[in-house]
């Protein structure tokens, strides 16, 4: 049984409040509209949601990545979207955890009062392949001038601060890739098409172009031509956070559909009492507490050591199991409606759309299982 402190469960309960109240009542509508919702955002940076994984001495709370699980776990029963938010603003601590002292001193405490952050990995001929990637970054005087164009980027038009992966030395696939701070306000630094998702609508996704992008020296983080190795360690915790809103998604549909089978009746009886429906029911929860099982172990080792060689495997297992289950739980929960299910009255056609990308994004589920593979075939 996977047990939590009293300091946790009160962060869950208080989380579980908040959401219930503010965020539960515009889901629907953040999905319909597909515009950035900036009140959700102002409830969460008020409510501190959004600096919990900056250290205290910046302004944020300094939470471990199992107290930051539960929070986006919550969320992400009544709005992928709005856990999206939450998880994004994540990245920056995590990779100015790389950074220098001047780096975190500088990023830090806008980070935590309310400067969004992004990723600028994929473009539009590298998705899985992150080694590949074409951006290309050249050093002059005392900046770095950076050319291509990023894809699929989330954040891409709200995000104040990007950070941009970029090959920015001769060497095989990922031995020349540099990690650079950049912000939305240096010249090149440009907003591309906005793409119209099935899911996760209301966090826009977009193209970054950067055209002679100007960005300072002082800004590359790590060494140069160490971000890809940079890009695989944090993984660990953005695909720990991706399989948390798929357990997230699941719960919220599972539970909606469970009270729907309770109220529905069918031949004079409720759709709960066929043996069919029941079947159904147990098959999800279940699911839904091995993923809930693979996650927090995969949490607790990163947090033990985070260099730990088998934290990749278990990371991998959570991320692909949590979206795969993810994907069947909301489906299923869909079924159980029936033709209800297909109408956007009822919020499970929306978890079942979200659910989908949950299997793509941060690494799809076959590259996980690749990992996992090579993980168990590498062992003695």
């Amino acid at each position: 049984m996977i047990e939590f402190s009293e300091e946790q469960e009160m962060m869950r309960q208080n989380v579980r409040r908040i959401v219930r109240d503010k965020v539960a009542p515009r889901a629907a509508e953040i999905d319909e509209k597909d515009e950035y919702p900036w009140d959700i955002f102002e409830l969460f940076h008020k409510q501190g949601f959004l600096a919990l994984m900056i250290p205290e001495e910046y302004g944020g709370s300094g939470v471990d990545l199992t107290t930051f699980c539960l929070v986006v776990e919550e969320v992400a029963k009544v709005s992928s979207a709005s856990a999206m938010i939450v998880v994004t603003h994540s990245e920056g601590p995590v990779f100015l955890s790389a950074g220098n002292k001047s780096q975190r001193d500088k990023y830090l405490p806008r980070i935590a009062n309310g400067n969004i952050v992004t990723m600028a990995i994929t473009e539009p001929d590298v998705g899985s392949d992150p080694a590949s990637l074409k951006t290309e970054a050249r050093r002059q005087g005392d900046k770095y001038i950076i050319n291509g164009t990023k894809s699929l980027i989330t954040n891409g038009t709200v995000a104040d601060i990007c950070f941009v992966f970029a090959k920015s030395k001769e060497g095989n696939e990922s031995k020349g890739i540099s990690a650079f701070v950049a912000e939305r306000s240096f010249p090149g630094y440009k907003i591309g098409k906005k793409e119209n998702k099935m899911g996760y609508r209301g966090n826009p996704t977009t193209e970054l172009i950067f055209e002679d992008l100007e960005v300072p020296c002082e800004n590359i983080l790590g060494e140069e031509g160490k971000g890809f190795k940079m890009l695989m360690n944090e993984f660990n915790k953005f695909r720990s956070l991706v399989a948390t809103m798929a357990l997230g998604l699941a719960e919220g549909a599972f539970e909606y559909a469970m009270q729907y089978a309770k109220e529905r009746v069918q031949f004079n009886k409720p759709i709960s009492e066929f043996q069919g429906i029941q079947f159904m029911l147990s098959d999800m929860a279940t699911m839904i507490e091995a993923s809930r099982g693979l996650i927090f172990r995969a949490t607790s080792l990163i947090e033990k050591d985070d260099t730990a060689p088998e934290i990749r495997k278990y990371v991998s297992m959570a991320k692909y199991f949590s979206s795969d289950m993810a994907m069947k739980v909301t489906t299923d929960a869909v079924q159980i409606l029936g033709g209800y299910g297909y109408m956007k009255d009822h919020p499970v056609e929306r978890m079942m759309r979200d659910a989908k990308l949950t299997q793509i994004f941060e690494g799809t589920s076959q590259i996980q299982k690749m990992i996992v593979a090579r993980f168990l075939l590498s062992s003695p």
